[in-house]
């Protein structure tokens, strides 16, 4: 089936996402527009359909509903891929936007890591603090069980190297999810 439904409810969040892997419209509602365009992105290139709502404590700042989503959309790649038969495990990617570049490697392994090494130029990008894409990839790659390796080795500009990350993330995973064959990619037999 390769799709997934997760639901959770916190004290600072209540989020709700639906991701099928074969693809379809890309509905997401985080309360935060820059958040929402990037996401959108993300899945868009994946080739995911997805319809993600979130409301959070964002009278607080955004970091809770940022982090949260993070973690609902790795528990959904993570129950979407099941056993991860067939998946072509492996992928990287490059996406340029303008001045910026950005470098994606991964490994739908289960064993997450997070490797993130970008300088951002500007604190916030229309009200959303640059710092906190580090904390979202960080929490998707540990739900999802991912070896997620990101950087953005140069850009003048926080909006166009945060665009591309999200983008060469989504452009990794849609190769890395592929089906390409019946069995586990692994010489240990399992994910």
């Amino acid at each position: 089936m390769r799709k997934a439904k997760i639901e959770r409810s916190t004290k600072e969040t209540q989020i709700t996402l639906s991701l099928d892997l074969g693809g379809g419209a890309v509905k997401v509602d985080t309360g935060i527009g820059f958040f929402d365009h990037m996401l959108t992105a993300l899945f868009f290139y994946a080739g995911f359909g997805a319809d993600l709502t979130a409301r959070g404590d964002l009278h607080v700042d955004a970091h809770h509903t940022v982090e949260d989503v993070g973690i609902v959309a790795g528990l959904a790649l993570r129950e979407a891929l099941a056993d991860k038969a067939g998946i072509r495990r492996f992928a990287d990617c490059r996406v340029p936007m303008d001045e910026a570049l950005a470098e994606v490697a991964l490994d739908i392994s289960g064993r997450p890591f997070l490797r993130f090494n970008a300088d951002m130029p500007q604190e916030t990008i229309g009200g959303y603090e640059s710092c906190l894409t580090v904390e979202f990839m960080r929490a998707f790659a540990v739900a999802a069980g991912l070896t997620l390796h990101i950087a953005a080795p140069y850009g003048d500009n926080a909006h166009h190297m945060t665009e591309a990350m999200f983008k060469a993330v989504g452009l990794a995973l849609k190769k890395a999810c592929k089906v390409t064959g019946g069995g586990i990619v692994s010489t240990k037999g399992v994910l």
